[in-house]
């Protein structure tokens, strides 16, 4: 492995312990795939031979079989950095006449996999907030480490047990992904800070905090990104309105939903105006503050009109980058740097070799700060 880098892999049923030397031994290349708003996946590639350890005992005692568990670390600099926590889903055996080139492809998604595996329709939750639901569901999953981050809704709809009764639709996953979407809010998995525990997460999408070390481009021998390129789309963006009607009357009337979302916080000062404008006319049923919030939680969805693409080395950047974080950019322009949002991150890793792919968003150009960290 690459010097600075050590690589840890664990398996298992449920508790993944560290995997036989010759698997390690035997292991092409890791790519780990990050994405704010997507379930996280992985590829393990791995050289098979007809007396390998892994052709002869491993496979056939289902080693790799679907719904195994696997965790993956990367200690950069001596500092851990848990990957990915996750189960296999797939695997695929390439067969080749030329001598080392049979290939064992593994490929799995984080945990939130294991929620989306059998519907529990007709579950009641009498007299819960959504908050508590998501609790409530999340503590069935406690055995693989997942603990819960719930942040409560900003408008609480708690109806008695008297009137109504609310009830599960679809898988666990299916279910807290729908009252994630209907406040606003993003629901994820993040593995760490130490192999087997995870953060579920369930609240609004964080983009405030300490800055990761910035992406320096442009800049000579500070330069510590390969590449990276932005562009500015103006149909990205839409502006949304909610139905609202008078009680008592059939009279509806639109109100626009504000561009400055609070449960997305702007990065730039030039924002992007939305070209698109769309009123959402399902909240007519609804009261005032649950129209809003359903209002909020569409515009939160508006893609972010900046983005900006490239890839990086991790040894010459000192660290692994993180999605769902900020990061600050330096050397692209008044227009382009800044602070940033890292929505996906694609972890590449090779013996000798371990680069990131990265895409980076903002509501619009000229950051709303002076300097960013470097």
């Amino acid at each position: 492995m690459l010097k600075g880098v050590h690589l840890t892999l664990l398996m298992g049923p449920v508790v993944p312990v560290p995997v036989p030397r010759g698997v390690i031994e035997a292991l092409n290349s890791v790519q780990v795939t990050t994405s704010a708003g997507q379930r996280s996946g992985f590829q393990l590639s791995f050289a098979l031979s007809k007396r390998s350890l892994l052709m002869t005992t491993l496979l056939p005692a289902g080693f790799f079989d679907p719904k195994r568990r696997v965790i993956i670390v990367a200690t950069v600099n001596g500092f851990p950095n848990v990957l990915m926590d996750g189960v296999i889903t797939r695997q695929e055996v390439s067969v080749s006449n030329e001598i080392g080139q049979t290939v064992l492809n593994v490929t799995g998604e984080d945990l939130t996999v294991l929620m989306d595996l059998k519907e529990n329709k007709g579950v009641p939750f009498p007299g819960m907030p959504e908050s508590t639901r998501v609790i409530a569901l999340l503590g069935k999953y406690a055995v693989f480490g997942i603990i819960p981050l719930v942040i409560p809704e900003l408008f609480p709809n708690i109806v008695s047990p008297i009137q109504r009764i609310e009830f599960q639709e679809g898988t666990d996953l299916n279910y807290i992904q729908k009252l994630a979407e209907k406040n606003g809010y993003v629901f994820y998995i993040d593995p760490g800070p130490l192999p087997g525990v995870n953060k579920a997460y369930w609240g609004p999408e964080i983009r405030i905090g300490l800055p990761q070390p910035a992406l320096n481009v442009n800049m000579d021998a500070h330069t510590n990104v390969d590449s990276l390129s932005f562009s500015f789309d103006g149909l990205s963006t839409t502006k949304y309105g909610v139905t609202i009607q008078i009680p008592f009357t059939k009279i509806g009337i639109d109100v626009p939903i504000p561009e400055i979302n609070l449960l997305k916080p702007p990065l730039a000062v030039k924002q992007a105006p939305a070209l698109k404008f769309e009123t959402l006319k399902e909240t007519a049923k609804f009261d005032f503050a649950k129209a809003v919030s359903l209002g909020l939680g569409k515009a939160s969805e508006s893609a972010d009109a900046v983005s900006g693409n490239g890839q990086l080395d991790v040894l010459r950047y000192g660290r692994v980058l993180k999605a769902r974080q900020l990061v600050g950019v330096r050397g692209a322009g008044t227009s382009y740097d800044g602070l940033y949002f890292v929505k996906s991150v694609t972890h590449n890793i090779k013996p000798g070799e371990y680069k990131q792919s990265f895409n980076v968003t903002r509501n619009g150009t000229i950051s709303i700060t002076p300097r960013v960290i470097p």
